[in-house]
């Protein structure tokens, strides 16, 4: 079966992209633990939040829509050289993006950093933006055909080189400032290109390039008509622009903050140093687990269903496969980020002391780090709930969606602003958790009505089970109580204490988890990894079997 097949591939793709992940943040992660220790705070900010929102906003609107829209299945074949020459446009518009916050972070009316190099820092940023958007049309090749360890390597290798040439010139170089950073993230974009092209052009000249790829040389991938001299596609053309205006609000929606920083300057460069950090801890596990799932399974919902077509109109023998595929990614996100939450609130005063001290343990970093704990559950819902969606969605859904997300945009602003002046850096986090709470509450509604003719309910299969929920509360007022009387001014005795009774609280809580949701557990057994599944298989046989539980899939519920 060919939905089948496709889920194969998601469920591969997603281990591997989330084994980048981990490269990614943990090489990050412990980046920014060095450089607490050897930089300014002020410059940490300018680097992590100023610039580097600069980068990524450059990225996302010139390439989101495009990737989306060149991914999606519909009804009229798809020729290659309209999705290259659509894929060609987000260069120039990479470019015109750059000029344009290049422009406005640059204005005398946005605060500006008093670290020497800001400027050329600022051109540099824009130049590696648009550097990595030639890669594009391998980007989209890759991905249409499945080349699922070419996400790692070509993201995973220059992310280390990007990290390690940091700390060199951290330690080596410390006078260079911005420099250091802006020829680490040239060394990224430059090796991002680099790796693209020279994979497919090995690639080109095996025996096999002619029955896996639909061209023949590097050549082809440059814009060119068609037989009849057409340029575009126009569905995927419409389509694009529908996305587009979506992934504007997207961005507003989702790096808004950043940008009340940035242009309103409501915190200090020092601060936003801080809050990024705090951020970037928060929300690590829910970057390198869940964003890999949304990505991945963005690409296996499109490929299965017929975008705009009611449920009636898909492929029958996929709509199971979708909908199970839809409740059980639901509750394997709710489960990580409900483990997040029930053990962040008494281990986040702790984990800040261990990686930066009293910069990030002293003052609202722990209750800003719980807020976050709050905010990685609502991010989860939504990644997921979000990736079928607009996997599902009709071109005049997307551009009424473009509508509501205004609607949202104007909202999450509203809030930051206010809130901020409440609760400072934790206003932010609040702002986001509203955001997020009605984004989720629109992306339930459509599923609901997508799979309301059918017999499916993919959002009530996906609530855990009432002895998980009981688990979750017993772990959370254990450790609470824990770090009550144990952390964290006691000595080092009495932190491994705290530690300790979190290690067994997490125990009972997995145990509960694999004994009840038998379910779940056979789901990710068959699409993990063979070493992976075949070791997560034989434990969980082994406790069932211990329980007196059946344990293959006729039997679980």
């Amino acid at each position: 079966m060919e939905g089948g097949r496709n889920l194969d591939v998601a469920a591969k793709a997603a281990s591997y992209n989330v084994l980048l992940q981990v490269m990614l943040r943990v090489s990050s992660f412990v980046l920014n633990g060095f450089i607490l220790r050897f930089i300014q705070a002020e410059l940490l900010g300018v680097v992590n939040l100023r610039l580097t929102l600069l980068y990524n906003s450059v990225l996302f609107l010139s390439r989101e829509a495009l990737r989306k829209a060149c991914l999606s299945q519909t009804t009229a074949e798809k020729k290659w050289n309209h999705v290259f020459n659509l894929l060609w446009c987000s260069v120039p518009l990479g470019a015109l993006f750059a000029l344009l916050h290049a422009f406005i972070w640059l204005s005398p009316w946005v605060e500006q950093p008093r670290v020497s190099g800001d400027c050329a820092a600022v051109g540099v940023f824009s130049l590696a933006a648009v550097l990595e958007l030639v890669a594009e049309p391998w980007w989209i090749l890759g991905q249409a055909k499945h080349y699922v360890t070419l996400k790692v390597m070509a993201e995973g290798l220059p992310q280390l080189l990007r990290c390690v040439l940091a700390v060199l010139g951290v330690m080596l170089v410390p006078d260079w400032g911005l420099a250091v950073f802006c020829g680490a993230q040239l060394a990224y974009s430059l090796g991002y290109v680099l790796i693209y092209y020279g994979y497919f052009t090995h690639h080109l000249r095996s025996h096999d390039s002619a029955h896996t790829l639909p061209i023949k040389n590097t050549w082809n991938i440059l814009p060119r008509p068609d037989g009849a001299g057409g340029w575009f596609n126009p569905y995927l053309t419409q389509l694009s622009w529908s996305f587009f205006k979506q992934s504007f609000l997207k961005q507003l929606l989702t790096d808004g903050e950043r940008y009340i920083m940035t242009i309103f300057g409501v915190l200090s460069f020092a601060q936003q140093g801080v809050y990024d950090v705090i951020n970037n801890l928060g929300s690590l596990v829910a970057r390198f687990i869940f964003l890999p799932i949304e990505e991945s399974f963005y690409v296996f919902f499109a490929a299965t269903l017929y975008r705009g077509e009611p449920v009636s109109k898909q492929k029958q023998e996929s709509v199971p496969l979708v909908a199970e595929t839809l409740a059980m990614l639901l509750k394997f996100v709710l489960l990580v980020a409900l483990t997040i939450l029930s053990f962040g609130y008494a281990y986040s005063a702790l984990a800040l002391d261990l990686y930066g001290g009293r910069l990030l343990s002293g003052g609202s970093g722990p209750s800003l780090l719980r807020w976050f704990c709050l905010y990685v559950l609502l991010l989860a819902v939504n990644g997921v709930t979000e990736c079928f969606v607009f996997a599902a969605m009709s071109q005049k859904q997307v551009d009424r969606y473009n509508r509501t997300m205004l609607v949202f945009s104007l909202v999450f602003l509203s809030a930051s602003l206010l809130l901020t002046q409440l609760f400072g850096s934790v206003g932010f986090v609040l702002a986001n958790c509203v955001n997020m709470a009605t984004r989720i509450t629109h992306s339930c509604h459509f599923i609901l009505s997508f799979f309301s003719p059918t017999r499916h309910s993919p959002l009530r299969e996906a609530v855990p089970s009432f002895p998980v929920w009981l688990a979750f509360a017993g772990a959370c007022l254990t450790t609470a109580l824990s770090e009550a009387i144990l952390c964290c001014d006691s000595g080092w005795l009495f932190r491994l204490l705290h530690v300790a009774v979190g290690t067994v609280c997490l125990c009972v809580v997995v145990l509960v988890t694999v004994l009840v949701e038998r379910r779940l557990c056979l789901f990710l057994m068959d699409r993990l990894p063979a070493r992976v599944g075949g070791a997560m298989r034989r434990l969980s046989t082994a406790l069932w079997k211990l329980a007196r539980l059946p344990v293959d899939h006729a039997h679980v519920d």
